[in-house]
């Protein structure tokens, strides 16, 4: 084999090993929509895993709506709603990740829910079903 086919060889092969990764980390990256309604019309949710974990992460252009008990809530490919944490945490900051419990299973989309109000503020839907595989 000459020199020039040896090289040749292992820059295809740094070439397939660049496009998989790529490939790979746009599958474990997923983003929502803009999110939309009565109270919440910016930002959006970026998916990510965090060793096993699978993570929310709102965006920087989120703004936290001027309500009394603004939660996380997610829908399923059901329809099945889960309320989860406040979106206000100690010290009036601001819960902008959460990581999903087991249960969930896979996530349509995110919303913005007043525990007091009982009404969802805003929603941003992921463009596929974001199936949580463990």
């Amino acid at each position: 084999m000459t020199l020039v086919s040896t090289l040749a060889r292992a820059a295809l092969a740094l070439a397939a090993v660049v496009v998989f990764s790529a490939g790979a980390a746009a599958q474990s990256a997923h983003m929502t929509g803009t999110f939309s309604g009565a109270k919440v019309n910016a930002g959006a949710v970026t998916h990510s895993m965090q060793g096993d974990k699978h993570v929310l992460t709102l965006s920087p252009d989120f703004k936290v709506p001027d309500t009394p008990d603004p939660h996380w809530q997610v829908v399923d490919s059901k329809g099945t709603v889960y309320l989860l944490q406040r979106l206000a945490i100690k010290d009036n900051k601001i819960s902008m990740s959460i990581t999903l419990p087991g249960y969930i299973k896979d996530v349509a989309k995110v919303q913005i829910y007043c525990a007091w109000a009982e009404a969802v503020l805003g929603e941003a839907s992921f463009s596929t079903t974001l199936t949580l595989t463990e």
